[in-house]
C-alpha cells in the first residue's frame, strides 16, 4: 500500500484523541446537574446573607460547561494532554493488584469498624494499613503516627469543624 491508501502520519498531520470526548460529555453532565440542583434550592435569604445559596453553585456548574464546551473545542482542534514530566512512572507496567487490594481493605475494614470501635481506632488502622500497603515496614512507629494521626483528625473534626465523629468505645473518655 502506497500513496493515496496510506493514511497520513508525517510530522504535519495531528491525530485526534476521540477519547478526550469522555471527559468532555462527564464535565457537561455534571455542570448541568449542579446547575439542576442549585436551582431546586430555595432561597433563604437574611440580613447577612441577602443573596442565598443559589449563585455559588449555579457560577461553578456554569463554569464547568464552559469548561466542557472550552475542552471539546480544543480536541476538535487536535489539542492533547503532554505526559507528566514530572512522574517516574512507567505507563507499560503492570497493575500492582496486592498494593490496590490492601489499600480498599483497609478503606472497607475502616468502614466495618468506625461505628462499633469509633473513628480513633478505626482510622488508626485506616492510616497504619494504607502505610503497611505503600510499602512501609516500620510497623510499631506507624501505629503510633497513625494513632496520632487519627486522634488530631477527630479533635480537628470535633472543635474546627464542629463535626462529631463517632466514639465507640472511647464514649466519655474523648
Amino acid at each position: 500500500m502506497t500513496g493515496a491508501d496510506e493514511p497520513a502520519t508525517g510530522p504535519g498531520t495531528v491525530k485526534k484523541d476521540t477519547a478526550q470526548y469522555g471527559m468532555c460529555a462527564l464535565l457537561a453532565v455534571v455542570g448541568g446537574l449542579v446547575i439542576t440542583d442549585a436551582l431546586r434550592l430555595r432561597h433563604i435569604a437574611n440580613s447577612n446573607d441577602p443573596i442565598g445559596p443559589k449563585p455559588v453553585p449555579v457560577v461553578l456548574g456554569v463554569l464547568l460547561l464552559v469548561v466542557a464546551v472550552l475542552y471539546a473545542v480544543d480536541v476538535a482542534r487536535g489539542g492533547s494532554g503532554e505526559a507528566e514530566a514530572g512522574e517516574d512512572v512507567d505507563p507499560t507496567s503492570p497493575i500492582d493488584w496486592r498494593t490496590v487490594l490492601l489499600l480498599i481493605g483497609s478503606f472497607v475494614l475502616n468502614l466495618a469498624l468506625i461505628e462499633p470501635l469509633g473513628w480513633v481506632f478505626s482510622g488508626a488502622i485506616l492510616f497504619w494499613g494504607s502505610a503497611f500497603a505503600l510499602g512501609s515496614r516500620h510497623h510499631v512507629r506507624n501505629l503510633f503516627i497513625a494513632g496520632a494521626l487519627s486522634l488530631t483528625t477527630f479533635y480537628a473534626f470535633a472543635i474546627g469543624l464542629g463535626v462529631n465523629l463517632p466514639a465507640g468505645v472511647l464514649q466519655g473518655i474523648l
